[in-house]
């Protein structure tokens, strides 16, 4: 096995713009304001754990199904696709309900730990290392809980126009990732211009 610091490196931006812990900063804000104080480590282990479980038993899930990975992977790329999209045009593909019951069900699952993260993780499998993908995972939910514990900072220093910005930022590289991985699991070659 052949660990490579740029494939965790992004593993660990795939990751992190699809969980889009940054963006996320207003919808935490009210969850807070409508469900009270959150427990940030509770938050980020339970959405870890999900993951974890999806990244280790989401293909023997898949194959009781009857599905390959190449076919998830190419399903996953297209909801990567239009989270990208929803990050870049700032519209709105996907619901969520939000719960007043429990911090841990509208963050936890699904806004961390939701459709887009887990269809990543089985997408990024089909073409890295699980050990990368654990540590960009990993480094990953510590910056979740790190930024659960500093919402408030995050909002008043980068302000409005700046989480707007980052946004923008990491919907371009999901989107280019998207395409990425749709193109390697679909066979699909691009012509590459001669320089």
């Amino acid at each position: 096995m052949n660990i490579q610091l740029i494939d965790i490196f992004t593993n660990f931006m795939v990751l992190f713009a699809v969980i889009d812990i940054t963006g996320s900063i207003p919808i935490i804000i009210d969850i807070k304001q409508k469900s009270g104080p959150i427990n940030p480590l509770r938050v980020t282990l339970v959405a870890f754990i999900f993951m974890l479980l999806f990244l280790f038993t989401g293909e023997p899930l898949l194959n009781l199904f009857g599905v390959d990975l190449s076919s998830f992977a190419i399903a996953g790329s297209l909801v990567l696709f239009f989270i990208g999209l929803e990050l870049v045009l700032g519209i709105e593909f996907f619901k969520y309900e939000l719960n007043r019951s429990s911090a841990i069900v509208p963050l936890s699952f699904p806004l961390i730990a939701g459709a887009g993260s887990m269809t990543t993780l089985i997408s990024l499998k089909s073409e890295y290392h699980i050990v990368e993908i654990l540590i960009a995972l990993t480094l990953n939910m510590v910056i979740v809980f790190l930024v659960l514990r500093a919402t408030r900072f995050f909002e008043r220093y980068l302000g409005g126009v700046g989480i707007q910005v980052l946004k923008k930022f990491f919907g371009i590289i999901l989107l280019a990732i998207a395409i990425r991985l749709f193109l390697s699991n679909t066979g699909i070659q691009l012509a590459q211009n001669a320089a």
